[in-house]
């Protein structure tokens, strides 16, 4: 869904929030909250959860350069970070009780 809305050369109108950093950042928030849970041991995998979605978010920036009609900003990549940060803060609490480290 996410390479779909971001690579299209026209997302749908009706998934618009009306401001596009807040797309990102919800968008890089869920990604994040599903990848850290997705894992047995999520304290392990925290660090490449968190740089292989930046590295996603500057792919799907780097790409949508080259997409008709879309553009690359900066200021996306810092709200897709954001949203990964907001992602882990959400998901630290219920990945410490499920999986307590030892």
């Amino acid at each position: 869904m996410v390479c779909f809305l971001a690579f299209s050369p026209r997302p749908p109108d009706p998934l618009s929030t009306g401001w596009d950093k807040l797309n990102h950042g919800a968008a890089f928030a869920a990604l994040t909250m599903t990848a850290l849970l997705a894992f047995p041991r999520p304290h392990r995998a925290l660090w490449v959860v968190l740089l292989g979605l930046l590295a996603f978010g500057g792919l799907i920036e780097v790409v949508q350069g080259l997409v008709p009609n879309r553009s690359s900003e900066w200021a996306d990549l810092l709200a897709d970070a954001l949203g990964i940060v907001a992602g882990t803060i959400v998901t630290w609490p219920l990945m410490s009780a499920a999986y307590p480290r030892r």
